[in-house]
């Protein structure tokens, strides 16, 4: 029934020897479920920062490599560590509104990109369920500059990358329960994909060729410079 969600893929490729090499220094295959999917989760959340990729369809070591990630590209990460250790995932795709993002992209970097981003997050399989695990986007130190930065904001927050009903109170840690940090900002559902690679065949962000490739050489490398800031600017609550 769940073999689909274990296999390796162009994308998924954790027969490496990079991602395996981590898998043995991290103990990870000698964990409970439960732990696996935490100490990777947790990995993938805090030790791959949120950044900006130069393309959406890196394989999960040229993740690793980078060091960095959004929604797509650690969804990729995420699915490859987790069926390196046998836990079955799947992959889950969206559009979301690219206002959310305001704050996290200077204004005239907004002009690169889309009205509409196709987003993903990463299911796990956890005690015959499937488990959201989107809050792996955003790392926690990240998420506490934005807290402590709008610390008398109540209500819906949609900004700065992040999308929630509550900024103050989301809970992005692994307990076995559904994290979110940007479901605020979906507006269509594409459904489930066995794999980044299924999504990606048939489907890429709507910029034009010229618009592509300033985001790449230079759009992206700025709002990657941006988001650091705000990391750095604030300590973690």
């Amino acid at each position: 029934m769940l073999k689909e969600y274990l296999e390796v893929t162009e994308m998924l490729n954790f027969r490496s020897q990079e991602i395996q090499k981590l898998v043995v220094k991290k103990h990870w295959s000698n964990l409970t479920e439960y732990n696996k999917i935490k100490s990777i989760y947790e990995f993938v959340q805090n030790d791959i920062l949120f950044g900006y990729n130069s393309s959406d369809t890196l394989n999960a070591v040229q993740v690793l490599h980078d060091g960095f990630g959004q929604c797509n590209t650690k969804a990729t990460l995420l699915m490859a560590l987790l069926r390196s250790v046998n836990v079955p995932c799947r992959l889950h795709a969206f559009n979301v509104s690219k206002d959310f993002q305001n704050g996290a992209i200077p204004k005239v970097i907004s002009w690169f990109t889309p009205a509409q981003i196709l987003h993903t997050w990463v299911e796990v399989w956890f005690k015959n369920e499937w488990i959201i695990l989107e809050g792996v986007i955003i790392d926690k130190k990240y998420i506490g500059a934005v807290r402590k930065k709008f610390s008398s904001h109540i209500g819906l927050f949609k900004g700065y990358a992040i999308a929630v009903k509550d900024l103050q109170k989301v809970k992005v840690d692994w307990t076995g329960k559904h994290t979110y940090i940007q479901k605020e900002a979906i507006v269509y559902d594409y459904g489930i994909f066995n794999s980044p690679d299924e999504f990606f065949s048939v489907h890429s962000q709507d910029m034009s060729k010229i618009k592509e490739f300033l985001y790449r050489n230079v759009g992206r490398k700025i709002m990657t410079k941006r988001v650091d800031s705000i990391r750095n600017t604030y300590t973690l609550l």
